[in-house]
């Protein structure tokens, strides 16, 4: 199989979140641990940092990556989901893994995958690690996929674990409250392995420190955090939150032995982009109009971007919104600006939730728009309307900006 149809083959055979929802939710790390295994543990091959929350563990990920990057270090960056190309899930030193590793991988293992009926993102976790060890990477950023506890990639025993923030998002497999869901994300904290918080709450910071506590882990929290906060080129205003978070790692990392200067942190902040590629935060497309796009899609993440949405400065406000059909319309809706002319559609996945249903819901909420048959539709028509002095907004789901960037 060509590259082509290795994806197809991977996209079709196997269920994968993303796609399909609660069927690709497994409820153990039974076939992760029996795949590593199989694959003669790569993971033990590098050393590497978890990243897990709500919202932010992208962006954290992709910091640390840069920063560690200007430091000298050879770094694997394994995130989801992706935005345009699967290979971005996995890179090293910002460069995607090789079309013709995938395929070989997967050719290589296809009979074991099928025999043991590996989830898309078990296969994927396993030729993350593959390749980072192939690679001979001195550490690896590591993001969690969904959750923590039964996350697949939750097998590795790292340098520091994290975990940005909680926030009521995927609740039909993590839990309806905030206590419940740090829970599962406290589930990467393993023995003897300093843990790092983002943003907490009451609830929240109680279940982090009895986890810590039973791990016989050091915690720690991005908001005691005193020293230098550096300027970077991801524009996101949540983005100083981040920053905190990955600050107070690499003063963990720093602890442990690893060489990082405040010139590679100076640098590694300056050019996260650059180094890392990071797409869809904050991400500004255009000018005249000016177009911005961001991944933002649970109450959490949406809040900070509406706000920041608010304060920009235009004529007319255009926002080309499109949801999976499994969102929590009643909390995420009421977070948009009335004063908006919508272009509502549904993104190009099966869990797309079909553009007039959304548009009705929306009216409910006084968002008034019209419904298009694709997103790619709804973006022309908006910067057709739009005049120089409008602003674009493109959002509401991961798969709605890859559909655009």
């Amino acid at each position: 199989m060509d590259y082509q149809a290795t994806l197809e083959w991977m996209f079709a055979q196997l269920p994968m979140y993303q796609r399909q929802g609660a069927s690709a939710y497994k409820i153990d790390l039974t076939n992760t641990v029996n795949l590593v295994t199989y694959l003669k543990n790569p993971e033990n091959k590098f050393r590497n940092v978890h990243v897990a929350g709500t919202n932010g563990k992208g962006s954290t990920s992709h910091m640390l990556a840069s920063v560690l990057q200007e430091s000298g270090y050879k770094v694997g960056l394994y995130t989801s989901p992706h935005l345009k190309d699967f290979r971005e899930r996995i890179r090293v030193n910002g460069k995607v893994i090789s079309k013709e590793y995938v395929v070989n991988f997967v050719s290589k293992h296809r009979s074991y995958f099928e025999a043991n009926q590996l989830s898309f993102f078990e296969m994927t976790v396993g030729l993350a690690f593959q390749y980072f060890s192939e690679s001979n990477v001195d550490i690896a950023i590591i993001e969690v996929g969904l959750g923590g506890r039964l996350d697949s990639t939750n097998i590795i025993i790292p340098e520091v674990s994290v975990i940005t923030n909680i926030g009521l998002d995927h609740t039909q497999f993590l839990g309806n409250t905030l206590r419940e869901i740090a829970r599962e994300k406290a589930g990467i904290i393993k023995n003897n392995v300093p843990i790092v918080v983002g943003r907490t709450t009451e609830e929240t910071k109680s279940v982090f420190e009895e986890k810590a506590l039973e791990h016989h882990s050091d915690i720690y929290f991005a908001f005691d955090y005193q020293g230098v906060v550096f300027s970077t080129d991801l524009k996101g205003r949540y983005q100083d939150e981040n920053m905190k978070t990955v600050l107070q790692t690499i003063l963990v990392l720093k602890e442990k032995g690893w060489s990082i200067s405040n010139e590679s942190m100076e640098n590694g902040f300056a050019n996260v982009a650059k180094n890392t590629s990071l797409l869809g935060r904050w991400q500004i497309l255009g000018e005249k109009p000016k177009v911005i796009c961001d991944t933002a899609h649970n109450e959490d993440g949406l809040t900070y971007v509406m706000k920041q949405l608010s304060e920009e400065k235009y004529d007319t406000l255009h926002i080309v919104l499109g949801v999976v059909n499994d969102k929590d319309l009643q909390s995420v809706l009421p977070l948009f600006p009335v004063n908006a002319i919508y272009y509502f559609a549904k993104p190009d996945i099966g869990r797309g939730l079909k553009a007039k249903i959304l548009q009705e819901e929306a009216l409910n909420f006084n968002l008034k728009g019209k419904a298009y048959s694709s997103v790619l539709l709804a973006y022309k028509t908006a910067l057709q309307e739009a005049s120089n002095k409008d602003l674009i907004y493109v959002g509401g789901s991961t798969f709605v900006v890859g559909e655009i960037i």
